[in-house]
C-alpha cells in the first residue's frame, strides 16, 4: 500500500458488518460464550439503530435464547400484541374481512409483540458493550479484505473526500479492521455481503433474491381510536390483483401507530410508484378512521427480503459469514426477519467460538454454521413456508392467498413439491408504451404527503461535498435505454425522489439527488439494466430514524 493511501489497523478476533439485531446478536454471543475475545462492531449510521426501520410485529423467539431474562434487563419489548384483524380491500372504499379461521398459521401473532426495532437494536447495543464488544458507528465498512483468497477483515471509506476526488482539510483515512472472521450482518443487499457472494459464487444453484420495498410511517393519533397491541393486515386495493403486497397498521404504545406499506419489486407496470400506492393506500376508510386528525412523525423506507429458503446463497467463505436479511432469513409467511436475524447471529457466533478453540489462527471456511441453520428451527419455518412466496407469484395476490391457507393450514407446509421463480425482479417490467398509466391523486398535506415532505421527517442528511454514492456504470443508460423503454422507472421506484429526470438545453438529462438517499436500496435492485449500484457514502450519513 502506497503512504498516501496508508491506513491504520485494528486487529480483532471477530468484525462484524452491521449494527443491526443479527450482528448485535452475535456479539453478545461471542462475549457470553468467551468473555476474552476481541470483537467489534462496525455500523454506517450515526448511531445504532439509525438506520434500523422495519414494520415490526416481533416474535421473541430468538431473544428469548439469546438473552431469557430480557424482560428484567429492561428490554423495549412491551406491547404484547391484543388482536389480529385482515382485510382485503376490493376497491378504494371496499373491504371484505378476512375470518381468523382463514388466515394462514404463521399469520397469527399471538404470543408477539409490536416494538420499535431500532429501539431493540439500541438496547442490545447497550448490552454488547457492557459486555466489552467494541462498537464503532459512524464508519462505513466500503471494501473487504484479503489475503490469499482469504477474508481477514474490512476496511472503513475514507471520511472528507470532496465531490472532485480530492482529500478535503477534514481528510481522513479509513481504517483496516482486521479479524480472524468476518461476520456480514449489513442487512438487505448489503453492499459488501453482495460483493463476497459475487466473489465466491455463493448464489451458484439457487434462485434469485427477490425483494419488496417497505415505506413505513409513525403517526400520533387520537387516544380514542387507539387500541394498544392490534395487528391489522390489508392486501387488495390499490394494487391490482397480479402485483404483490399489502399494507399494515400497528398500535404501538404512547398513541403511536405504525402505518407501512410493502410492495413486491418484481411488479410489471413501470407507471407505478410504491410511494404514492402507500399515500392512496391511507385514503381507504379502515385506514383513515385512525389516522384522520392524528400527527405523522416519522417516515422511512427500507428494501426486504421476500425469496425464502430457494434464495439462500451457500452462508460461508473462508473467513467470511452471511447473517440475518444479508443472507435473506425473512420469513414471508410470516412477514418477521428478526427473530431469525438474531438465532442466525447466535448460531454464527457459536460456530466462530467452536472453531476459534481448535484453530486459534481461523480464516477457514466454516460449513459448520451452514450445518447449525440447517439444524436449526430457522431453517424448518422457512422450510415450511418455502412456497408462499412462489405461490403469489404464480397465482397472484387472491388465489396464492387460497394457496397459502391450504399449503399452511391442511398441509402444514409438507406439499411434496418446491416451486422456484427464477425470474430476477429486474426483469420483470413491461415497456412503458404497453403499459397501464396511474393518474395518482395529489397529496391533500392531512393524510398524503410528497416524498420531499416525507424525506424531511427520516432526518436524512450526507455532507454535500463528497462524491456520490449512487454510481451508473454507464452514464447514458438512464436516457438512452430506460427513459424509452420504461420511462426511467427510477424517478418512481424512489421512494425519496433521487432520481429525476430534467431537461437542460431541450434535451433530457438524468439527475441524481443523492443527498436524499434513505439508503432503502431499491435503486441497485429494481434498476432494469442493473447499472445503479449503490455504496456506502461517508459513515454517519444517510436517515437518522428514531423508534423506527
Amino acid at each position: 500500500m502506497s503512504e498516501s493511501t496508508e491506513r491504520e489497523s485494528m486487529e480483532f478476533d471477530v468484525v462484524i458488518v452491521g449494527g443491526g439485531p443479527a450482528g448485535l446478536s452475535a456479539a453478545c454471543r461471542l462475549l457470553q460464550l468467551d468473555e476474552s475475545l476481541s470483537v467489534v462492531v462496525v455500523e454506517k449510521g450515526s448511531e445504532i439503530g439509525a438506520h434500523i426501520i422495519s414494520g415490526n410485529v416481533f416474535e421473541p423467539t430468538g431473544l428469548d435464547e439469546l438473552f431469557p431474562d430480557w424482560r428484567d434487563r429492561g428490554a423495549p419489548v412491551k406491547t404484547a400484541v391484543s388482536g389480529d384483524r385482515v382485510h382485503y380491500l376490493t376497491s378504494e372504499k371496499g373491504a371484505l374481512p378476512v375470518p381468523d379461521l382463514f388466515l394462514p398459521r404463521p399469520m397469527h401473532n399471538k404470543g408477539n409483540y409490536i416494538i420499535s426495532l431500532g429501539q431493540l437494536c439500541q438496547w442490545l447495543g447497550e448490552q454488547a458493550e457492557t459486555m466489552g464488544v467494541n462498537v464503532f458507528p459512524g464508519f462505513a465498512a466500503s471494501e473487504i479484505l484479503y489475503e490469499d483468497g482469504k477474508v481477514v477483515g474490512v476496511a472503513t471509506s475514507d471520511m472528507g473526500v470532496g465531490k472532485d476526488g480530492t482529500r478535503k482539510s477534514t481528510f481522513v483515512a479509513g481504517y483496516e479492521l482486521r479479524g480472524k472472521y468476518t461476520v456480514f450482518a449489513e442487512g438487505v443487499r448489503g453492499n459488501l455481503g453482495e460483493q463476497l457472494i459475487g466473489k465466491f459464487d455463493l448464489r451458484a444453484g439457487a434462485d434469485p433474491q427477490h425483494y419488496g420495498l417497505g415505506i413505513k410511517e409513525v403517526w400520533e393519533i387520537d387516544p380514542a381510536l387507539h387500541e394498544p397491541g392490534l395487528v391489522v393486515h390489508t392486501a387488495g386495493w390499490p394494487l391490482d390483483s397480479h402485483t404483490e403486497g399489502g399494507g399494515f397498521l400497528y398500535h404501538a404504545e404512547n398513541n403511536k401507530v405504525y402505518a407501512g406499506f410493502i410492495v413486491a419489486l418484481n411488479y410489471r407496470n413501470p407507471h407505478l410508484s410504491p410511494f404514492h400506492e402507500f399515500q392512496r393506500w391511507k385514503l381507504h376508510p379502515k385506514i383513515r378512521r385512525y389516522l384522520e386528525g392524528g400527527n405523522r412523525i416519522a417516515y422511512g423506507a427500507r428494501a426486504v427480503n421476500k425469496g425464502g429458503l430457494q434464495s439462500l446463497p451457500k452462508l460461508t467463505a473462508p473467513g467470511g459469514l452471511l447473517v440475518g436479511c444479508t443472507a435473506g432469513f425473512l420469513n414471508g409467511a410470516k412477514i418477521k426477519g428478526a427473530h431469525t436475524a438474531i438465532k442466525t447471529g447466535m448460531l454464527a457466533a457459536e460456530s466462530i467460538h467452536e472453531a476459534l478453540q481448535s484453530n486459534a489462527q481461523g480464516g477457514d471456511d466454516l460449513v459448520a454454521f451452514e450445518e447449525k441453520v440447517k439444524g436449526s428451527w430457522v431453517y424448518k419455518e422457512l422450510r415450511r413456508s418455502r412456497n408462499f412466496g412462489p405461490g403469489l407469484h404464480k397465482f397472484g395476490n387472491f388465489w396464492g392467498a387460497a394457496f397459502a391457507f391450504i399449503d399452511q393450514n391442511i398441509f402444514f407446509g409438507k406439499l411434496p413439491f418446491t416451486w422456484h421463480n427464477k425470474e430476477p425482479d429486474h426483469e420483470s417490467l413491461t415497456r412503458a408504451a404497453d403499459a397501464r398509466p396511474i393518474d395518482y391523486p395529489k397529496p391533500d398535506g392531512k393524510l398524503s404527503f410528497d416524498r420531499l415532505t416525507s424525506v424531511f421527517l427520516s432526518s436524512t442528511n450526507h455532507e454535500e461535498d463528497q462524491p456520490s454514492h449512487l454510481k451508473l456504470k454507464d452514464e447514458s443508460i438512464p436516457v438512452a435505454y430506460n427513459l424509452p423503454e420504461f420511462d426511467e422507472p427510477a424517478q418512481r421506484y424512489c421512494p425519496a425522489g433521487v432520481y429525476e429526470i430534467i431537461e437542460e438545453d431541450g434535451a433530457p438529462v438524468f439527475r441524481i439527488n443523492a443527498q436524499n438517499c434513505v439508503h432503502c436500496k431499491t435503486c441497485d435492485i429494481k434498476d432494469p439494466k442493473q447499472n445503479i449500484v449503490w455504496t456506502v457514502p461517508e459513515g454517519g450519513g444517510g436517515p437518522n430514524y428514531s423508534g423506527m
